[in-house]
């Protein structure tokens, strides 16, 4: 893309004609400003008598000029131009992108929470830390687990802090076991967080049914292995039924058992990983619990633990005094350190208890039930259209492929890029890796029936054009600001920063 290119096209704005909207660099001039600074009121000090030398630039940067309105409706402008889960269905699956309820955003804001300073003294943070207290011990019982802590600040790091303390668990033991089993079912980060603790990464091949089954487990579990790293329900969006006895075997070896807690949202007040064997889980509070997610973030991943792993937990743990009040408890001599500054990201926190306490036991239930009932209608109203590669009642997500498309020349791809024609974001495509062009779709429980069936209807749609007039499909989309990139370009000669037009 070049640097013209760069430019972002408005079409059919105010009075219907089309122009080129300047980028903000471009609408600087010189001298305009959209602030007015207070005056100093502090003593001046010379910058270079205090800081080291090379710390200061001895050159202004070359930032835009511009007034507060200028700035104003150029950000307000661009943003109409994203996808929002406040706009419409986001069917990203495994991303479970649901409606974050206002109210949340609104206690999240309280005066008490949002102006904290994080290294306030511990008798002026009571407030946090009951609800922080209160939090781990709800996430703790929908969990079927003994402890939580709050401190991881994405499920990624929530995952990795977890096979930190399985290591550190089979090393207070005298035990060097070096392998982990992930499934092929399994998401991306697992044997990332395997890896990067110094284990070798053992593939477990899941069943022609898409679910594991015992004797593959049985036959990788040497006593080597650590842990088995766990998503249920898996990425296929089917319930590992097995689950039971695969980690039963694990346990009779030795070994650990790791919850990947990313599809939560389909077991809410149904069924507790705890329970079904799970020693060690992460939660992704974006995913299950409703805090924003991805760019409307920071996230947290909290990680909790059976009691058999709970002298491994990060430091500080919140608890509750003898007396009355919350302390900060750092005496945990085998603990794998912190892992985040004070207490995580403390709003996403509020945030998922206000989720919690709003709908109670039966209101998360409820949501579990209609993630499961969205995404079986779905699978159900696509089935004649696209190609399933595991036929059988889902969960929370359905997975599609491309398969029926092949003699049309239409791919995965062009399936997602046309969908945007028609106003939504595409679904994850290409994952899980296991099956060939999927297109898979999580409409979480927030979506109405009839928004539900604009969706099916816009994929019935595209696949009528696959077969009618493939092109139209393949060079989609037709109707957003930029037509389709060269993405083989794009990762080979990417433009990384704005720079003027000759001339």
């Amino acid at each position: 893309m070049s640097d013209g290119e760069a430019r972002a096209r408005v079409g059919n704005v105010g009075n219907g004609f089309a122009y080129e909207e300047p980028l903000l660099f471009e609408r600087s001039r010189p001298g305009r400003v959209g602030c007015s600074l207070p005056r100093l009121d502090v003593p001046e000090v010379d910058a270079h008598a205090t800081l080291p030398e090379g710390a200061l630039r001895d050159d202004l940067p070359d930032l835009p000029e511009l007034s507060e309105v200028e700035v104003v409706r150029h950000f307000t402008r661009i943003s109409t131009w994203n996808a929002s889960v406040d706009l419409g269905l986001y069917p990203l699956g495994s991303c479970t992108m649901k409606y974050n309820p206002k109210l949340n955003e609104k206690v999240a804001r309280l005066p008490g929470f949002a102006c904290a300073h994080p290294l306030q003294p511990v008798e002026l943070l009571q407030g946090f830390l009951h609800l922080a207290y209160e939090l781990e011990r709800h996430l703790a019982e929908i969990s079927g687990m003994d402890r939580v802590s709050l401190q991881p600040a994405a499920g990624a790091q929530g995952e990795l802090a977890g096979i930190m303390m399985i290591r550190a668990y089979f090393e207070h033991r005298g035990q060097r076991r070096s392998r982990i089993l992930v499934p092929d079912s399994a998401h991306g980060t697992n044997p990332s967080s395997a890896a990067l603790n110094g284990y070798e990464v053992v593939a477990v091949p899941s069943g022609e049914d898409g679910i594991l089954h015992p004797d593959a487990i049985e036959a990788l579990m040497t006593p080597d292995v650590a842990a088995l790293m766990l998503t249920n329900p898996n990425t296929l969006g089917l319930f590992e039924s097995n689950i039971a006895r695969i980690t039963e075997i694990v346990h009779a070896r030795g070994g650990l058992v790791y919850g990947d807690g990313a599809n939560l949202n389909a077991l809410l007040g149904i069924a507790r990983p705890g329970d079904l064997g799970t020693d060690v889980m992460h939660f992704n509070l974006h995913k299950t619990f409703s805090t924003p997610h991805g760019g409307g973030g920071p996230g947290a991943g909290p990680i909790g633990v059976k009691n058999t792993l709970a002298p491994y937990l990060p430091v500080p743990v919140v608890c509750r005094r003898d007396g009355a009040g919350y302390d900060l408890d750092y005496d945990f001599p085998r603990s794998i350190g912190r892992l985040h500054a004070n207490f995580g990201n403390v709003a996403m926190a509020v945030r998922a208890y206000a989720y919690l306490r709003s709908l109670g036991p039966d209101g998360l239930r409820r949501c579990a039930e209609m993630a499961v009932l969205n995404a079986n209608y779905l699978l159900a109203r696509l089935r004649p259209a696209y190609h399933v590669p595991y036929d059988r009642p889902v969960m929370h997500e359905c997975v599609l492929s491309d398969q029926r498309l092949e003699s049309t020349g239409v791919t995965t791809i062009d399936v997602a890029k046309r969908l945007i024609d028609y106003g939504y974001h595409p679904p994850t495509i290409y994952f899980p890796l296991i099956v060939h062009g999927a297109l898979m779709i999580e409409p979480t429980e927030s979506e109405s029936i009839e928004g539900l069936d604009r969706f099916v209807e816009a994929l019935l749609a595209i696949e009528r054009e696959a077969r009618e007039n493939p092109d139209l499909v393949r060079s989609a989309p037709h109707h957003t600001r930029r037509s389709r990139l060269d993405e083989t370009r794009a990762a080979r000669r990417p433009v990384l920063r704005w720079q003027p037009e000759d001339g």
